[in-house]
C-alpha cells in the first residue's frame, strides 16, 4: 500500500512539474509574439528621414521659385 502511495504522489509530482514546464514554455511564447509583433509594427509606422535633393538650373531665367505654404518649390 506504502509503494503505490508513493508512486501516485510521484505520478502528481511529475503531471504539476510538466504543467508548470508547459506553461512556463506557453507564456514564453506568447510575450515574444506580442513583442515580435510591436516591433514590427514600430518598424512600419516609423517617420522616414528626409534627404535633401541637388539639383542645378541650366539657366537663371529657367529657374520659377515660390511658396505654396507647406515649402519652397523650386521649377527647374
Amino acid at each position: 500500500m506504502q509503494n503505490i502511495r508513493s508512486a501516485a504522489y510521484a505520478l502528481v509530482g511529475l503531471a504539476f512539474v510538466g504543467l508548470a514546464a508547459a506553461f512556463a514554455v506557453s507564456l514564453t511564447l506568447v510575450i515574444g509574439a506580442l513583442l515580435t509583433v510591436t516591433l514590427g509594427a514600430r518598424m512600419l509606422m516609423g517617420k522616414t528621414k528626409r534627404a535633401p535633393a541637388y539639383v542645378k538650373a541650366k539657366r537663371r531665367e529657367d529657374v520659377r521659385v515660390w511658396n505654396d505654404g507647406k515649402g519652397t518649390i523650386i521649377d527647374l
